[in-house]
């Protein structure tokens, strides 16, 4: 019944819409489109519509709709478990047909009369923060209240046709100065420089993930004493290599994770690669030709019995701790420096504490020539129209969109869309939906211009502010920006987590005090004081600035390195395991 009702849209369209009601996201749209008015047919409804005729609708702040409740007014429940359709057809006050007499006892009438209300007098009013809409009341909503998901009905995600870009591009010299322009890190040969100096041992499959382990608590206690300049051993075991659909179209994804996580620049291009012998994960996809030699790749099949494996490793983690070990800090500019920006755990005060001081000190280090990352797509969907503005050109807008395009069918084929994505604790922290969590966490990415957007576990061309695309997991968004080449990340939380990488360091920020005082010795700082009026978001960017230099710098370890508090290395596979 809509087509009709579509192609006929004139000035002016009369309505009855107990119908048509499903459709009402579709005609009133439509209406305001082509400046149509649409008057209500139905009896109450056309009541209401002309008593309002003359009042201006911000002064109206709810309509009170009645319902008689027909045969049933006054019965119990007890009652009612016991009713007839002849007893529903016994209408008190007047015979009509008996679909009209149904859902007239049944509240179906009414509860249609409700939804039409809500489109024709729109007094589901809209709930706004960061100056965007986060959805439509669905409720009177007493003020002071408590807004909850139940409350809401959630805005529509923001198209992705048409987006503008380059209409809100921050001058470099607009941007907070940086107090400091240079840090002490391990100059690489290409690429970002390390923030540390670790001997790093890759599997190309999970069958070599006991080994790899064993052998690295192995040279820990035997080895890496010998080498003081050699900051630790890390082993990066995943869930990928095997029972895989390898030549899938979204295959290259987790292939690129691994393949660039050999490639991270804390591991000074020394990495040890570590195969079965028999996966479908080889040597050649995740390694250049040079590197594929006994210098490097070790394969497990090749050797006689567990000793002679451990002891393989063992020989060639001695003969890279050596070369690692006359790698010393220098003094280095910003430039050579890339940080990831990611946040888990959040609650209502993230978006005005922790996230937007970490944006001011990404603002700073963006200035002073550093790359900085921040990702999680379905936390920054609602607000694509906002990043499109940064984007430095058309292009980098072009993959903001197929990326976020992508994204939406990859969860649309799970019958889900972005609004799957908050918490029980994200909302218990107050958090009423996926758009307000959406406009807080876009916070952490300051106000700089977006250079440059990557795909999951790219690594990047261009400095400044860049968008590298990856699922908003906390577990899969840190190692897809560590095989983007992060050598630290600083993580926002209101709700608290242990988080942590093995890689790098992970700097924690909360939103609270109350969490700082509840967890002393594993926040490593506290934006709270924003929230009290104590401190401007200024004040606590540039001491997170601070921060961020000093741990890169290896003057400050974060309190999940020193605890050992490493999450496993979850990289994004949307491609068929078989």
């Amino acid at each position: 019944e809509i087509l009709p009702l579509h192609s006929s849209l004139g000035d002016t369209v009369g309505l009855s819409l107990k119908k048509k009601i499903a459709a009402g996201h579709l005609i009133m749209p439509l209406a305001k489109q082509f400046g149509v008015k649409i008057l209500p047919v139905d009896s109450e409804h056309s009541a209401i519509f002309q008593a309002l005729h003359r009042e201006k609708r911000e002064q109206i702040h709810k309509l009170l709709i009645t319902a008689s409740g027909g045969p049933f007014r006054g019965k119990k429940t007890a009652d009612l478990e016991k009713v007839t359709l002849e007893d529903t057809l016994k209408h008190p006050n007047w015979v009509m047909g008996q679909k009209i007499t149904v859902d007239s006892a049944t509240l179906v009438n009414k509860g249609l009369e409700v939804m039409e209300a809500r489109w024709l007098f729109d007094k589901g009013g809209e709930v706004v923060r960061y100056g965007v809409v986060l959805g439509h009341a669905v409720k009177e909503i007493p003020q002071g209240s408590w807004v909850r998901e139940d409350m809401l009905h959630v805005a529509d995600c923001p198209s992705l046709e048409g987006l503008t870009w380059g209409t809100h591009l921050v001058p470099a010299e607009e941007l907070p100065e940086p107090p400091v322009r240079t840090w002490m890190g391990y100059r690489n040969a290409a690429g970002p420089a390390g923030t540390r100096n670790y001997l790093g041992i890759v599997t190309t499959v999970q069958c070599a993930a006991g080994v790899v382990r064993s052998v690295t608590e192995r040279i820990r206690r035997e080895l890496l004493p010998k080498y003081p300049n050699v900051e630790g051993v890390v082993a990066i075991t995943h869930a990928y290599g095997c029972g895989v659909a390898i030549r899938a179209r979204e295959a290259g994804i987790p292939i690129r994770a691994i393949r660039n996580i050999i490639q991270h620049p804390n591991f000074g291009g020394e990495a040890i690669v570590v195969g079965l012998g028999c996966e479908k994960l080889t040597y050649d996809m995740v390694l250049p030709p040079e590197k594929i030699n006994a210098e490097t790749c070790i394969t497990l099949q090749e050797q006689p019995g567990h000793a002679a494996m451990e002891q393989a490793i063992l020989d060639l983690a001695e003969k890279k701790l050596r070369i690692l070990n006359e790698r010393r800090r220098e003094e280095l500019p910003l430039s050579e420096l890339c940080i990831g920006m990611q946040c888990g755990g959040s609650d209502a005060f993230s978006g005005i504490s922790a996230n937007p001081a970490a944006g001011c000190a990404a603002d700073m280090l963006v200035r002073g020539g550093a790359t900085v990352l921040f990702s999680e797509i379905t936390e920054v969907r609602d607000g694509v129209q906002l990043l499109a503005a940064r984007c430095r050109d058309e292009e980098t807008c072009r993959k903001l969109a197929r990326e976020m395009d992508w994204y939406d069918h990859y969860l649309a084929e799970g019958g889900v869309d972005r609004d799957a994505n908050p918490t029980p604790g994200n909302k218990k922290g107050g958090l009423a939906n996926i758009v307000e969590k959406a406009m807080g966490s876009i916070a952490k990415s300051g106000s700089s211009p977006i250079e440059e957007v990557l795909s999951p576990a790219e690594q990047p061309h261009r400095h400044g502010l860049i968008f590298a695309a990856t699922p908003g997991s906390d577990i899969v968004c840190g190692p897809s920006q560590a095989a983007s080449g992060i050598g630290l990340q600083v993580f926002m939380t209101g709700r608290g987590t242990p988080y942590g990488l093995e890689i790098c360091p992970v700097i924690k920020v909360c939103s609270r005090n109350e969490l700082k005082a509840q967890w002393p010795d594993m926040i490593d700082l506290s934006a709270g004081d924003i929230l009290t009026g104590e401190r401007t978001i200024a004040q606590v960017g540039e001491e997170l600035f601070r921060w961020i230099l000093d741990a890169a710098s290896g003057r400050r370890i974060p309190y999940s390195d020193q605890y050992g508090y490493h999450n496993d290395m979850c990289f994004f596979n949307p491609a068929p395991i078989t």
